[in-house]
């Protein structure tokens, strides 16, 4: 007997117009990333930040531990916008070793989706991306996952409310973890 599949509810669409311009904010911001201009990244992130990248473990189908909502568990980002600062402030005073010389960064996004939520002036966007960095001559990095945001409108633009960041890779091979997603 074959397994009957659960049905998820597809949530309302969203316009058109709201769509391309959170697309277009998702762009800019990785345009902001790789051109290391990360004043004005800080300035698209609210004061309410909360920006997690929790740690995956592989785990067979049976095991039902939700790693992503264990908010217990290790992550390699689990910062406020306060936090995030204090790292960027790093990069300013000639001791991060790993960034001289400068690291070269790429971010793809990609499959993005703009959903409704509870408030009327935030939105979950949800975004695949492929993240690449080189370093010297051999220092290769590749990331991809996906995101789930929350944007939250003010003015005539958008914050960021809330990051949660999903790696594929579930060892993360990478030098440092100087990157952004």
């Amino acid at each position: 007997m074959k397994a009957q599949k659960k049905e998820i509810p597809l949530q309302p669409y969203v316009s058109m117009e709201l769509l391309t311009t959170l697309t277009q904010v998702l762009y800019r911001e990785a345009r902001l990333l790789d051109q290391e201009r990360y004043d004005e990244w800080v300035n698209l992130l609210a004061e309410d930040l909360h920006y997690h990248m929790p740690g995956i473990e592989t785990r067979y189908r049976r095991d039902k531990y939700d790693q992503v909502a264990d908010l217990n568990r290790m992550a390699y980002y689990d910062d406020s916008k306060e936090d995030l600062k204090k790292r960027l402030a790093r990069l300013e005073t000639g001791t991060a070793w790993s960034e001289d010389p400068a690291t070269r960064y790429v971010h793809l996004i990609s499959n993005v989706e703009v959903e409704l939520t509870e408030k009327d002036d935030e939105f979950l966007v949800l975004s695949n991306f492929y993240a690449y960095r080189n370093r010297n001559e051999r220092d290769d990095d590749m990331l991809i996952g996906h995101r789930s945001d929350i944007w939250r409108r003010v003015g005539g633009g958008f914050e960021l409310v809330k990051r949660q960041i999903i790696l594929k890779q579930n060892i993360l091979l990478s030098k440092n973890l100087n990157i952004y997603l």
